[in-house]
C-alpha cells in the first residue's frame, strides 16, 4: 500500500498571512505520505526560490525533491514539486509542458516503493476552463506517449469548482477519482479543487482530507491524501 497526497501550499503564506516554510514542514510530517505533490512551492516572482530548499528538506524532512527546475533556485517546474521519501528508488522523471496562458505546469515521476512501480503526475491547472481541458488533454497525451505503461496516480489543484464536467470529465473516462471532500479554503472548506485521481489497475482503499491546527493556518488550501493498492 502506497500512501499519497497533494498539498497547494501557497507560496508558504499561511491564512494568517505570514510565511512560513516551517508550518508547511510541520504539516507534511503530520500527513507522513510516501508521495507529496506540491503546487506553488516556488515563489512568483524574481529568482522563483523555492520555498522547501534542500536545507529545509536536509534538515527537517524525511523526503527529497525530484529534479524538475529549470532555474537555479527552483525545486519544480512553475511551482509543481514531486517530494520523495529518501528510501524510494526513482525510476524517471520528467517535466510536462502545458499550453498555457500563465505559469502553470505537471510533473511526472516514475517510482519504485515497496518492490511496486508505479508513475505519478503532479499538476496545477489554468483557471480558464477552456484551457484547463486543453491541459487535461495534453497531459493525456503525454502518457499516452509513454513508451512504458505503469500503473498511475495524478493528484493536484485542478482548479475545477464543478462537480462531473469540465477536465473532471475528461479525467474521469481513463480515472477515478479518491472520495477525498472539499479542501479549500481551508478556513472553511467548500471547494473541492484539490484532486488524486488513480488508474484503473490501483484501487484506492482510503483516503481523505488533512484536517488539523496546523493545516488550517498554514496555506488557504488544505491537503488531501490516499492509499493505493494494485486492484
Amino acid at each position: 500500500m502506497i500512501k499519497v497526497a497533494s498539498y497547494n501550499i501557497r507560496k508558504g503564506v499561511g491564512t494568517d498571512r505570514i510565511r512560513s516554510p516551517e508550518r508547511i514542514l510541520a504539516v507534511l510530517h503530520e500527513i507522513d505520505a510516501d508521495v507529496i505533490a506540491l503546487q506553488e512551492a516556488d515563489r512568483r516572482f524574481g529568482r522563483r526560490a523555492a520555498i522547501l530548499n534542500s536545507d529545509h528538506l536536509s534538515d527537517h524532512g524525511a523526503w527529497k525533491a525530484l529534479p524538475f527546475g529549470s532555474r537555479p533556485l527552483s525545486s519544480g517546474w512553475h511551482g509543481n514539486v514531486l517530494l520523495v521519501r529518501r528510501d524510494v528508488q526513482v525510476i524517471d522523471c520528467e517535466a510536462i509542458h502545458l499550453p498555457t496562458l500563465e505559469p502553470r505546469g505537471a510533473v511526472m515521476a516514475d517510482l519504485r516503493i515497496g518492490g511496486q512501480a508505479i508513475r505519478v503526475v503532479g499538476m496545477h491547472l489554468d483557471l480558464s476552463g477552456l484551457m484547463r481541458r486543453r491541459q487535461a488533454d495534453a497531459i493525456l497525451a503525454h502518457l499516452d506517449a509513454s513508451t512504458h505503461q505503469l500503473p498511475t496516480v495524478m493528484m493536484g489543484d485542478l482548479n475545477e469548482w464543478t462537480r462531473a464536467s469540465g477536465c473532471l470529465k475528461d479525467f474521469g473516462t481513463r480515472f477515478h477519482f479518491a472520495a477525498t471532500g472539499p479542501s479549500f479554503h481551508a478556513r472553511r472548506p467548500v471547494g473541492r479543487l484539490d484532486r488524486i485521481m488513480a488508474s484503473p489497475d490501483l484501487a484506492i482503499v482510503d483516503c481523505g482530507v488533512h484536517v488539523s491546527h496546523a493545516s488550517r493556518w498554514a496555506s488557504d488550501h488544505l491537503p488531501i491524501w490516499a492509499k493505493v493498492e494494485p486492484a
